[in-house]
């Protein structure tokens, strides 16, 4: 059971990583991924003063991004191509700039096409930032093809 843990884990990785070799948008906010496993997903990123908002405090929409991106990694560690069909934030405190921070995302359910995954963004003392909430469809399609996978 171990081995077949670890194949799939492997694989989920592998996917990811693909994904992110096209995520220009990832890479150009400086988001970094720390683990990545079917149905998982935890990335980090830096808030840098280009991020902040007229408040001195971490735009919602890089907070959104952050999110998201981890939901995306995690709907699709399985290798079936998913998307986003909905999403939600709710802000707790503000982020600033120097922070770093944490998105960690996880499923709560996955069916044949549609899941349900939750995201938590944590600072670098562990305080919640936000909660993030997605919905996802699956494509019918792959995330690697059959010749990129071996």
């Amino acid at each position: 059971m171990q081995d077949r843990d670890n194949t799939a884990s492997q694989q989920a990785r592998r996917h990811i990583e693909a994904m992110y070799a096209q995520d220009a948008c990832a890479q150009e906010m400086g988001m970094h991924i720390e683990h990545i496993d079917t149905g998982f997903a935890r990335l980090s990123m830096k808030i840098t003063p280009n991020m902040l908002n007229g408040h001195q405090s971490c735009h919602g929409g890089i907070l959104f991004s952050l999110a998201d991106t981890a939901f995306a990694y995690a709907c699709n560690s399985e290798g079936l191509a998913a998307v986003a069909s909905s999403g939600s934030i709710d802000f707790i405190r503000p982020a600033l700039a120097g922070d770093r921070l944490t998105a960690t995302a996880s499923v709560q359910y996955q069916g044949k096409t549609t899941g349900l995954y939750d995201v938590e963004i944590t600072n670098q003392n562990g305080k919640p930032v936000a909660f993030f909430r997605g919905h996802s469809h699956r494509l019918s399609q792959p995330i690697l093809t059959k010749g990129k996978q071996s």
